[in-house]
């Protein structure tokens, strides 16, 4: 399975999201064996859920909170985000880690969350430059995938997102990909994972994706700047379809 998610991050507002969901109804062709789905806004989920819904894109929220209700001044529960109709839910985004700090324990409890409510986790991790050129990659990848010997067995995407290339243009070569994919999909299997799609994130456009997708382990993208634009959108759901 692959599967292609546009996280929108904060950007867009209704007449851009109008006009995206427009392009994807009239240009989307779905095909067995690759998912498309979009993370968007809080705030939009469900007119995009309600625009989108009929031609099959899944809807996607960008974060949520473990407890299903409460005190939580600001934070949106799993069983809210189940009652508007989204699908999934993306838990330690980069940004989520590095500026929010976002906490390995708190995403054992969100995993446990989503797929108690129904919602397919997918679970981001990444290593920052400073990381990778210190050599402590393998052993920052390890310790972010360790959450999934507390969470125990059950539905599952991960996204490899170096934080190096997240918005900044840069991105890891073809052989960087494949390395860290096969010690990713490693570190699955011996977490009980086994067979977890991995998708790759990291400044993917159109130009590079057709090159990505056919690396070993590579099992589609979460993609940022790129998807903002529903034409490379499409295109990027295309190549993974090819």
């Amino acid at each position: 399975m692959r599967i292609v998610i546009a996280n929108w991050k904060m950007n867009l507002l209704s007449k851009d999201i109008e006009a995206f969901c427009a392009a994807c109804v009239s240009g989307y062709k779905p095909k067995a064996g690759v998912e498309a789905g979009i993370a968007a806004p809080y705030i939009y989920l469900k007119d995009v859920k309600a625009k989108l819904g009929p031609c099959g894109v899944k809807l996607y929220a960008q974060n949520a909170h473990f407890e299903a209700k409460g005190a939580f001044t600001g934070e949106i529960s799993m069983a809210q985000l189940k009652d508007i109709g989204c699908d999934g839910v993306l838990l330690g985004h980069s940004e989520r880690r590095h500026i929010f700090g976002e906490t390995n324990a708190n995403l054992v409890k969100k995993v446990k969350a989503a797929r108690e409510h129904g919602l397919m986790p997918v679970l981001c991790i990444g290593e920052t430059l400073e990381e990778r050129d210190g050599g402590k990659m393998f052993d920052v990848l390890r310790e972010q995938l360790a959450v999934l010997k507390e969470t125990g067995a059950g539905p599952l995407v991960v996204a490899y997102e170096p934080v190096w290339a997240i918005g900044t243009g840069r991105v890891a070569t073809v052989e960087q990909i494949r390395e860290v994919h096969a010690f990713v999909a490693e570190e699955l299997a011996r977490n009980g994972a086994a067979g977890t799609p991995i998708q790759y994130g990291g400044s993917v456009t159109p130009d590079n994706f057709a090159e990505i997708i056919q690396v070993p382990h590579v099992a589609g993208g979460l993609v940022g700047g790129a998807a903002l634009v529903p034409e490379k959108f499409l295109k990027l759901i295309e190549q993974a379809q090819a």
